[in-house]
């Protein structure tokens, strides 16, 4: 986050470069940034291996995402809550993930907009239709109640913040959002 795109701030990539040293899990790098492509380089020397960008923080998404699958690691876009999925089709063949916002980026704790779920539903659709290997992401209000709701509107990755942060058992918070989440499947 850049204070611009979003009113927040938060890690930069030497915060990734840190972290990469202790690990060797995946990396999805999520910039809700202003003019992503000027930070693109900087996040794939750090260490990421999914580096996800915002389809309205640039007027250049084609040359951004260029970039980043030129440099050999996987490309993301995402959408805010307002953009509609329509807005995505000349790039859908280019991306390995789709990041559906489902709040208004920038502050955890947020409730989950049922509406964009739709929105994963037609992502699905059209991965299936068009034969498109991309992944399924969903960002925001994401927890117990509404993990169910986003596993089977089609979503591949559920992303949780304040509902994994501020449970009091995390690594059980963790197992039962997975218990949830594959009843759907």
């Amino acid at each position: 986050m850049d204070g611009h795109f979003v009113p927040n701030l938060t890690f930069g990539p030497k915060f990734v470069k840190d972290l990469r040293l202790l690990t060797r899990l995946t990396f999805d790098c999520h910039l809700m940034v202003d003019n992503p492509e000027c930070m693109i380089e900087e996040f794939i020397k750090a260490g990421c291996d999914y580096l996800t960008i915002h389809l309205e923080s640039t007027v250049h998404v084609h040359r951004a995402l260029q970039m980043i699958k030129e440099a050999g690691i996987k490309a993301g876009i995402s959408i805010v809550p307002s953009t509609p999925v329509s807005l995505l089709l000349p790039i859908l063949d280019m991306v390995d993930l789709v990041l559906v916002m489902t709040v208004n980026p920038g502050f955890g704790g947020q409730t989950l907009i049922q509406s964009c779920l739709n929105k994963v539903a037609e992502l699905d659709a059209l991965r299936k239709e068009e034969d498109y290997q991309y992944l399924i992401s969903v960002d925001g209000g994401v927890n117990l109640k509404t993990i169910q709701d986003v596993a089977t509107a089609g979503a591949d990755i559920a992303v949780c913040g304040s509902a994994f942060f501020n449970a009091d058992d995390p690594f059980q918070f963790s197992r039962n959002m997975e218990e949830l989440s594959s009843r759907t499947i």
